[in-house]
Formats: structure tokens, sequence, C-alpha cells
């Protein structure tokens, strides 16, 4: 394949899936500037694979994969574990509808989560994948994957529930 072809039908593919590797990235790690590190960061290690995954049926899975392990490694990092949040909005991404506004119980809660569940939780329930598609994008066993789903899903549901909003709190 001649290169300009081939950086062609790159383009043409991060045009299409962009904005979804972007979204999923920004639910994974809850930080725009962050989210867009994690897409560039796949998308150059699928740049440097083109020609092995190019016109197969498995490319969009290999991408979400590569996606899920860079926000696992890069929430792994010792500097990342000093960063302390300071309250201000580190930009985020406008909601689409159904998703959660980054000011939200829900995205908050999300935000809370390990790295582990958080993984689970938006591969399984946000992007509405199987156990064995979570299980392969993280690099895991089943059983990890439904165990880090479950407590994702318990720790969301404590923290809704003690938010004022949830419980009735915000009647005087």
């Amino acid at each position: 394949m001649r290169r300009s072809e081939r950086d062609l039908r790159f383009t043409k593919y991060v045009a299409a899936r962009s904005g979804q590797l972007t979204r999923t990235a920004y639910l994974l790690c809850g930080d725009r500037h962050r989210a867009e590190d994690l897409v560039q960061i796949a998308l150059t290690k699928l740049y440097v694979a083109w020609n092995r995954v190019d016109r197969s049926a498995t490319i969009d899975a290999y991408v979400p994969q590569i996606l899920v392990r860079a926000s696992i490694d890069e929430s792994r990092r010792p500097w990342r574990r000093r960063e302390v949040a300071d309250g201000h909005d580190r930009g985020h991404l406008p909601a689409r509808d159904g998703e959660p506004d980054v000011g939200s119980p829900v995205f908050a809660a999300l935000a809370a989560l390990p790295p582990g569940q958080r993984a689970a939780v938006v591969l399984r329930y946000w992007n509405d994948l199987s156990v064995e598609e979570t299980a392969r994008l993280i690099g895991c066993s089943r059983s990890t994957v439904k165990t880090q789903a479950s407590r994702g899903l318990e720790r969301l549901r404590a923290a809704l529930e003690s938010t004022p909003s949830a419980n009735g709190a915000n009647h005087e």
C-alpha cells in the first residue's frame, strides 16, 4: 500500500472515531486534557500498527484496548498520584444526551472509583460491552471484570445514596 493511501485511511478512521474515543477516555480519567493525551497515545500506537490492523474486524477492539491500558498505566505513574485536585475545572467535554454532566453526582461518584473499577464500569455499562470483551480490553480474567464491575457499582450506589438530592436532604 502506498504511504499516502495508508495515511488517508488512517485519517478517515481517526475522523470517524476520535469523538467516541475521547469521551471514553474522559470517562476513564475524568480530565479533558488527560483524555486527549490518552487518545493521542492510543492513536500513535494504532498508527504504528496500522498495516497489521487496517481492514481487519479487530480494529475497533484494538484501539479501546490501547486506550484502557494507557489509562491504567497513566494512573499508576507516581507523579499522577501526587497531583491534588484544586477544585478548578480542568476543561470538560460537553455532555451528549444521556451523558452525566461533569458537575453531576453520577460523574463525581464515577471519578472517585479506583482505575480498575472505573474501567470495568465504563466499558461494561457505558460502552455496553460484554464481560468477555471487557476482560480482553482490560487484560484480565472474566471473574476480575465481574468483581471490579460489581464493586464499582456498589461504590457508585453508596456514593449516590449519600448525596443530598438522593436522600431528600435538600428540602427544609
